[in-house]
This record gives structure tokens, sequence and C-alpha cells, in this order.
């Protein structure tokens, strides 16, 4: 999968310019007031996008199982297709057989990956979808979208079949794939309305894509909860950014890798990290929503400040680490019915 090294670079072009894409909600909606008792648990909702690497897969799978936690992963299908048989997929407006991610090196790769998958979703894990050759989509129509959906669960389906490997299809694959995957990540976060109007379409419960101010309850619209990634205070100057690895990555070493940096940037991550969580645990227990991707950018920094974060907060009675679909259910009752000000 090298072509995730590809995909990063190319995404240093996009990392000031997509905020200009996405929406930024209201302010938090506060807890309701009553006795201490009552308080809801403190939600943590880390995700992954990409879900490629099987080393990652295999050490995110460990760190749910140590810190009582479990992850949302959103998918990129092309992962799950051999670049032998690249040309079976086609984005819209775009060559067959091209992605911005690359392809898997072989079935076998692939084969792990399923098994990966399917483990994850026994353990409690969420697999969402992040489309398949992660292209921006701004100016994509909800046709485009709606294919490119389309693709998405037909590779997810016919996976196991498709790499020579039918007779390991576990039982219950065919409804986890049409009954499952609920929830969505725009690439680059680049969320238009032609989007929303798919997803709704196509039947997802929820959207990721957006990036709020601070952390936020979910949007609800046309049936559709809206999340998003907040922006947090990081760094001896406490200025905001998206609460996700890649921003981070730019921010801190403008997009090049500094291994020998890595404890530095650790801490710093996990700072921002904790104070974020720390804000809402003693406030208004808005639930706090961090993105990373199966890259391990500054020498693995900001995936040890995720983990060291999750098996500190994790296993606190009054704290849970959960899915985004999980989270919804949770939430019934908190989400807000109608956009807030501001918001798409």
């Amino acid at each position: 999968m090298t072509g995730y090294f590809l995909m990063f670079r190319s995404l240093i072009a996009f990392s000031l310019a997509a905020t200009a894409t996405i929406a930024f909600a209201g302010e938090p909606v506060p807890a309701a007031k009553g006795a201490a008792e009552s308080r809801p648990k403190q939600l943590l909702l880390v995700s992954f996008d990409g879900a490629h690497d099987n080393r990652l897969w295999a050490r995110s799978r460990e760190i749910g199982q140590k810190a009582n936690a479990r992850f949302t992963y959103f998918l990129s299908c092309t992962t799950l297709i051999p670049r032998a048989r690249a040309g079976d997929y086609k984005a819209p407006g775009i060559k067959a057989g091209r992605s911005n991610i690359g392809f898997a090196m072989s079935a076998d790769e692939v084969g792990n990956r399923l098994d990966h998958i399917w483990k994850a979703r026994s353990e409690g894990h969420e697999i969402a979808s992040h489309t398949c050759g992660h292209f921006d989509g701004k100016d994509w129509t909800k046709a485009d979208w709606l294919k490119e959906f389309e693709a998405f669960d037909r590779v997810l389906a016919n996976a196991w079949k498709d790499n020579g490997l039918a007779d390991r299809e576990p039982e219950g694959w065919a409804d986890f794939v049409t009954q499952d995957i609920t929830g969505f990540r725009a690439p680059y976060l680049s969320a238009p309305e032609s989007l929303f109007q798919a997803e709704r379409e196509h039947g997802f419960r929820y959207d990721a894509s957006i990036v709020t101010h601070d952390p936020t309850l979910p949007v609800e619209k046309a049936g559709v909860a809206r999340f998003g990634l907040p922006l947090i205070p990081e760094g001896p100057r406490e200025r905001r950014i998206i609460a996700m690895d890649y921003n981070l990555f730019i921010r801190h070493s403008a997009g090049i890798d500094h291994p020998s940096k890595a404890d530095e940037f650790a801490e710093r991550s996990y700072q921002a990290f904790r104070s974020a969580f720390d804000r809402q645990y003693e406030g208004d227990r808005i639930p706090l929503q961090i993105g990373l991707h199966f890259v391990e950018m500054n020498g693995g920094a900001y995936w040890a400040a995720m983990e060291r974060l999750v098996t500190e907060v994790c296993p606190l009675p009054d704290v849970a680490c959960v899915t985004y679909a999980e989270a919804l259910d949770m939430m019934e009752g908190r989400t807000n019915p109608a956009a807030a000000p501001g918001a798409m």
C-alpha cells in the first residue's frame, strides 16, 4: 500500500484549504442540569481513516482490548483490490484503475485485512465507509456520490470471492455489509451538499465529515446525524487545530517525517488531547472526537498520544470509549433535531 505515502504528500495541498469546504456548527449544547449522578458518561470517539496497514489493524485492536475502547474504522475499498485487478474500480470522472491511495499488493494481503475487519467487528468495533479511491468529491454530484457508495458496497460484499477466498468467507458477512455499514466520512473532509443528499438516499445513519469550532453534539438533518471533528487548542500558544493526526503532522513538521522528534510531538499531542478531554469531562460532557490514519507519522507520535489517552481514560467508570454508531444510541435525546446556527 505504498500509495498511502503518495496520498499524504498530496494531502499537504489540502491541509489549509480543507477548512474552506467544511461546515462549522454552533456552540456546544450544555447537558441538562441535575444531580451529579444524572450526568451522562463522557464519550470518547476515536476513529481511523483508510484502515489499510495490517500491522496497524493488529495494533489498534490490541489497544482497544487493553483500554476497553471500541473504535470506528472508516475503510477505503481499494485496500481490498489487488493491484492486478485495479481496473475493476472506476471513480466518478476518473480513469479506471486509479486510486489516490493505491491498491493492495496481493490477494494474501487482502485476506489478512479481511480477517482483521471481521475480528474487529466481532470485538465490538465499527466498520464504516471512506469510499474507495480517496478522491476529493467537492465537485461530485449526488449521482457521483451514489456511484462511489455502490462501488464500496460491491467491493466489500464480494471481497472474499473476488480474491479467491470464498471458502473463508464468514457466515453473516453479507448481512454485515448490507446492515452494519451505517456511517461515512468523506476523503479530505470534503463534504458538499450533494454528499449529504446522497447519504440520505443511500441510507447512511450518520456523517462524520464536518469540522466544528468546539466539541458539539451531532446535528440531525433530514434523518442523517452530522458529527464534526472539533478544533482543539494545541501547543504553547494553544492555537486551534482539527483533532486529527494529519493536521498535527502538518503543524509540527510541515508534513515531513521527523522520527527523532517523536517523543516531543507525542507529548504535545497528548497534552492537547487530554486537555480537550478534561474540559468536557469536567464540564458539559459533550462527546470528544479524535481522528487518526493508518500511517505512523513522525515516528508514530500521534498513535502514541492516542494510546496514552485511551489507556488512561477509557477504563474510568463514567467514561465510554465507543464507536460512532454506539454513541448515537447512547445520546438518544441529546442530539440536535435541527441544524445549529452556522452548520450546513
